[in-house]
C-alpha cells in the first residue's frame, strides 16, 4: 500500500511540473539583426559599463536610436487594458 500510494505520489508530481512547464511564456529570443543593434546600442549608452541599458541611460537615447529599437523589434512596450501595444515612457520620450 505504502509503495502505491508514493507511486501515486510521484506520478501526481510529474504530472504538475509538466504541467507548469507548458504554461510557462515562451522567452524571447533576439535575431542576430537585434543582437547586433542591441550591442550598438550599449556601446553607445551604457555610461555606468554594466553591459545593460537601464531606465535612465534609455532616457538619454535619441528619437533616432529609440526609433531603430522599436522597428527591430526591441523597444519597450506594454499592453494596455485594452489589449493593444503602447509604449511607454521611456520609449515614448
Amino acid at each position: 500500500m505504502k509503495k502505491f500510494v508514493l507511486l501515486a505520489l510521484g506520478l501526481f508530481c510529474a504530472a504538475s511540473v509538466a504541467v507548469h512547464a507548458e504554461d510557462a511564456k515562451p522567452k524571447h529570443h533576439m535575431t542576430d539583426e537585434q543582437k547586433a543593434l542591441m550591442k550598438e546600442m550599449v556601446a553607445k549608452y551604457d555610461t555606468n559599463k554594466d553591459g545593460k541599458l537601464d531606465k535612465e541611460e534609455r532616457a538619454k537615447m535619441s528619437q533616432e536610436d529609440k526609433d531603430k529599437l522599436d522597428k527591430a523589434g526591441i523597444g519597450k512596450h506594454k499592453k494596455d487594458k485594452d489589449g493593444e501595444e503602447k509604449k511607454t515612457d521611456s520609449a515614448a520620450k
